[in-house]
Order: C-alpha cells, then sequence, then structure tokens
C-alpha cells in the first residue's frame, strides 16, 4: 500500500487541515500518516483560536515517520511560524523526499488568517524550491505572484511568474472565480487547463486541503501530475456535489461519498 504524510494543523471541527488530509488520503486508497503543526479552536463559523505546536516537537514527528514507515509523498498544508518552516524543510532534505505538494494556506475559507506575515518569505524561501507541485488559491497566488488576478490570462501570469521564481510547478486554483472553477497547472514552462463547472454548494470548508491531499495521494500511486491533478479535481467535485450540509457556516465536503455509497 502506498503511503503519504501530511504536515499540516488541526481543524478540530474535522473540515479542514489534518483531518481533511487524513479523510482524503483514505478515500484515495492511500495510507495517511500526520505531522502535525498546530491545533486549532475553529468550526464551520470561523477560526477562534491557535496553538503552535513547539518546533522541537514537530523534528520529533517527522522523525518517527521517516524512520520507520518512509512516506511515498508528502503533502504540506499550514506552518504557521518560520522555526518550524526551515525544520520542515532541512529533514525533506536530510530524507531525500523526491515528491512534495505544497498547499500554501495563508487564510481559511472563513477569511481567518492562518500564517503569519513574517513566515510567508521563509516559506517561500525554504519549502517552495523543494516542491513538486505549489497549489495556490487565486489570492494566494496574488500575494505570492504580486499580480492582481482578474481572469485567465492573470492567472497565466501569476503561475509563471511563481514558478520560475521559486523553481516548481503551480497549480493556480480559480474556485474564487464566480461562474466557473478552471484550474490552471504551469509545469515545465506548459500551461495545461483544467477546466471545471462551479458547483452550487456554499459548503466549501477544506477544498483546498482536500485538492492538495488527493493529488498527493495520486502522486504517491504513481500517476504523473496531470493526471494526478485530474483524478483530484474529480473527486473533490464529487464531494462538493454531494451536498453535505453540516454546521450554520461554509460547511464541510463529505469526503468519503464513495464509502456511503457502498452495500453492506
Amino acid at each position: 500500500m502506498k503511503t503519504a504524510l501530511s504536515i499540516a494543523g488541526s481543524d478540530c471541527s474535522g473540515g479542514a487541515g489534518i483531518q481533511a488530509d487524513i479523510k482524503t488520503m483514505l478515500a484515495n486508497d492511500v495510507y495517511a500518516m500526520t505531522v502535525i503543526t498546530a491545533l486549532t479552536a475553529q468550526n464551520t463559523l470561523g477560526v477562534n483560536a491557535i496553538l503552535e505546536v513547539p518546533t522541537e516537537f514537530v523534528e520529533k514527528q517527522l522523525e518517527s515517520i521517516f524512520q520507520d514507515i518512509y512516506p511515498n509523498v508528502v503533502k504540506i498544508g499550514m506552518l504557521s511560524s518560520s522555526s518550524t518552516i526551515q525544520k520542515v524543510a532541512e529533514i525533506l532534505q536530510k530524507y531525500q523526499v523526491k515528491k512534495v505538494v505544497l498547499d500554501p494556506v495563508m487564510v481559511a475559507t472563513s477569511g481567518s488568517p492562518l500564517l503569519h506575515n513574517d513566515a510567508i518569505k521563509d516559506l517561500q524561501k525554504f519549502l517552495f524550491p523543494l516542491a513538486t507541485l505549489v497549489t495556490p488559491n487565486i489570492p494566494e497566488a496574488e500575494i505570492l505572484s504580486g499580480i492582481s488576478i482578474r481572469g485567465e490570462e492573470d492567472m497565466e501570469k501569476a503561475a509563471r511568474k511563481i514558478a520560475e521564481t521559486y523553481h516548481c510547478s503551480v497549480l493556480c486554483k480559480g474556485g474564487h472565480q464566480i461562474s466557473t472553477a478552471n484550474d490552471l497547472l504551469f509545469d515545465k514552462g506548459t500551461y495545461t487547463w483544467f477546466y471545471g463547472k462551479k458547483i452550487d454548494n456554499p459548503n466549501t470548508h477544506g477544498t483546498g486541503c482536500t485538492l492538495s491531499s488527493a493529488i498527493a495521494s495520486n502522486l504517491a500511486k504513481g500517476y504523473s501530475l496531470q493526471d494526478a491533478i485530474q483524478h483530484s479535481k474529480d473527486y473533490l467535485s464529487s464531494a462538493l456535489h454531494s451536498m453535505l450540509n453540516l454546521g450554520k457556516g461554509s460547511g464541510p465536503l463529505h469526503h468519503g461519498f464513495l464509502i456511503s455509497k457502498k452495500e453492506y
């Protein structure tokens, strides 16, 4: 069985972060492991508090994983401090990790900030160059590129700038657009568009975590980058189409929609 490691924060409400990653990896048939970087007190209405895990303990978690069950892929989500970012980069290099999906989590779906401003530069400096794929949404891509994104041409400019600056492939996610959900991959000088219809579902808590974890899972199973993205986009669309409706705010997805359809 292929294995995947998620390095991210915990979402006690189960819709995003570590919890979404585990559910997604299980649904995509890989064995999930986790290194928790922060505890969050949050729900579908927003983030109420964040408790960072000390960098020294993050390191102990990482060493415990790599010394026993070596992951086929690493997915990185919420890293809230510069010291943790640098330590994660150090461990990835030490163990020569080849497949890394980096979701540059800066702001929660609810709009709550999740990454200190002084840590954004360290994320770019230390982890972007180690990533197989970076998966910013439109607001994150604007921050990373310095380009205001108003349409597909702007997405192409932003993706290229991020990729060429940090020497990684970039998937610019278009879910924040009003009428479409088209994603753009810039990989090795080539643009590839993944087209999707906007799904009329206000419950989008954890969509970024879910997509990046699904891509990581499919890379672990040996799919090409383009095929991994397409399979993952299809999975995310189905999870949204299931129309799970929990909570008083932007609710979670139905990560286990395939399990619900099974007959026992």
